[in-house]
């Protein structure tokens, strides 16, 4: 990257450079701390040198006028313009959503599919309660006296 010279920002500053230089001066000091630097000192050297305003107080005021009468003049008004009215289509409203739930619903209950479904949740359920499971308590007694059993049997076996 190219930095320029403390004089070159003066020239800049002082804006006794060409367009296309002042344009390529411009783009550099975006990306550019170190010249950004030297700019800010530049034009704190020419301070003195650069034309002083008349009526600093009032400047803001003038500004903001002008920037209002070309605003005011800019404004066109276009003729306010209807929309035309677009009718909904039957299928996009909700009664219609209401009517088909309603149909499909009396046409499910006529056919008995709840009923099947009901029956088969019934026997699901009969099913499950009719699986005995066994506590943990009782396997714990189950194992016990298998393994005194095999204790006698063992001790059957020694004493014969």
């Amino acid at each position: 990257m190219k930095h320029y010279s403390l004089d070159e920002w003066m020239k800049y500053v002082k804006n006794e450079v060409d367009d296309d230089t002042r344009e390529m001066f411009e783009d550099h000091l975006y990306s550019c701390d170190q010249c950004l630097d030297l700019y800010l000192i530049a034009v704190e050297e020419a301070e003195d040198e650069l034309p002083v305003m008349a009526d600093e107080l009032n400047f803001t005021d003038m500004v903001m006028s002008k920037v209002q009468n070309q605003s005011q003049a800019i404004i066109i008004p276009f003729p306010e313009q209807k929309k035309p009215e677009k009718k909904k289509t039957v299928h996009k409203t909700a009664i219609f959503h209401y009517a088909v739930a309603a149909a499909m619903t009396i046409l499910l209950m006529t056919t008995g599919v709840f009923q099947s479904l009901t029956q088969y949740a019934e026997g699901v359920q009969n099913t499950n309660f009719q699986e005995k499971k066994n506590s943990v308590t009782e396997g714990l007694v189950d194992k016990t006296f298998a393994w005194m059993d095999s204790l006698e049997s063992n001790n059957k076996e020694e004493g014969k």
